[in-house]
């Protein structure tokens, strides 16, 4: 396993200073994580990048690829409806075959689980990020941001038909699905046009997918069935979905592909982007000119906080494979460094609590925001 350099501790010092001011308390989470749960928030794409290992009772386990999870769920396990954290310590990802990148890393970050305005919460944690990640001394940084939300309000715009609306949205972060959806291929992957669908895909269709896969756990449990293969009940539930749903809603027509298309091409000055995106709402517009104005104030907010604008760039088809993301995103990045090594990042995921098990009268319209820092990438003489 590659760790990382060490940094000097004046740095270190300077990069934590800003996390230290944000009002959160420390917390430590177990390193050892359910391999499972990681894999049904994450996608099963992400089991190339984790390392794992054997829990204490024999169950499949991994190292933890980050704190969020973590954290998230040693706030349920306290069983306190609101709470903001700072957490220091390793976490531990595989690196991508023929890279140099460290295995073992340093992060230091705040989870904050709070109600309240969403906004606000974005843009002072994204703020965070920024000071902190600046506080390593480079002077190349770009603070990149994207929203998940934003394009599930653009795709509303269009008055698709709710299948196809939702699994275009499911595509967002999946580039090559995302692909076959704007070329207008109406197949899911694997599955010739027309096949016929069974019973339990178009059942499943129609639920959520953390309920399809849970309804498909209890259907194994009853029917005394143990998966082989490796595949999880998220999984095999997300293909059933995707299948059922393609025959249901068909494909894009021509038009709609070139508006989402234009969507994801914007990538410019935070203001000059959100224009461009209002121009190319559709007729059912409500939903997203209400995002737009979210980001107008998010982004006065950000600038508010000590983040110069100048630096701040909005990239609508910018997107992280970790699932559990379903709102505003950012990454710190720094030119020296490229785009594959972030300095800083983070994002508001507020399903993560009820995809953990939180009853959603006991969260109380909690929303969920974070950011971490990678110390030794913000340290201005380092590069892991």
């Amino acid at each position: 396993m590659r760790l990382e350099r060490a940094i000097p501790s004046a740095a270190l010092e300077a990069v934590r200073a800003p996390f230290l001011a944000a009002r959160a308390t420390p917390t430590d989470a177990p390193v050892l994580q359910p391999l499972g749960l990681l894999l049904d928030l994450a996608g099963e794409a992400m089991r190339s990048r984790l390392f794992v290992v054997s829990g204490d009772a024999g169950e499949e386990a991994c190292l933890r690829p980050d704190f969020t999870v973590a954290v998230a769920r040693e706030h349920l396990a306290k069983g306190d409806g609101q709470g903001r954290y700072l957490y220091e310590g390793k976490a531990f990802r595989v690196a991508p075959r023929g890279s140099d990148r460290a295995e073992e890393f340093l992060q230091i970050g705040v989870e904050a689980f709070e109600a309240g305005d969403p906004v606000a919460a974005d843009a002072e944690i994204a703020a965070l990020a920024w000071a902190g990640a600046a506080a390593g001394g480079r002077d190349d940084l770009t603070l990149l941001l994207g929203d998940v939300g934003l394009f599930a309000a653009f795709v509303d715009s269009l008055g698709l038909a709710p299948p196809l609306r939702a699994r275009l949205k499911r595509a967002f972060t999946k580039p090559r699905q995302l692909k076959i959806e704007l070329e207008g291929g109406s197949s899911a992957p694997g599955q010739p046009p027309g096949e016929a669908q069974s019973r339990i895909a178009a059942l499943l269709a129609g639920l959520p997918e953390s309920e399809a896969a849970a309804v498909l756990q209890e259907l194994w449990s009853l029917a005394g069935i143990e998966p082989v293969g490796g595949r999880r009940p998220a999984e095999i539930a997300h293909r059933l979905v995707e299948r059922a749903q393609a025959a249901q809603a068909g494909a894009l027509s021509v038009g709609e592909s070139d508006a989402v298309r234009a969507f994801l091409a914007v990538s410019d000055r935070p203001g000059a982007a959100l224009d461009a995106i209002a121009a190319l709402g559709g007729p059912q517009r409500a939903g997203l000119d209400a995002a737009l104005d979210g980001w107008r104030r998010r982004l006065a907010g950000m600038a508010a906080a000590g983040v110069p604008q100048d630096r701040m760039k909005l990239t609508a088809a910018f997107g992280r494979a970790f699932g559990y993301y379903d709102g505003f995103l950012f990454e710190v990045r720094s030119d020296a460094l490229g785009d594959e090594r972030p300095l800083a990042a983070g994002g508001r995921y507020d399903g993560l609590l009820s995809r953990l098990g939180a009853e959603t009268q006991n969260t109380g319209g909690t929303g969920a925001v974070g950011c971490m820092v990678r110390p030794a990438r913000a340290y201005a003489g380092g590069g892991e």
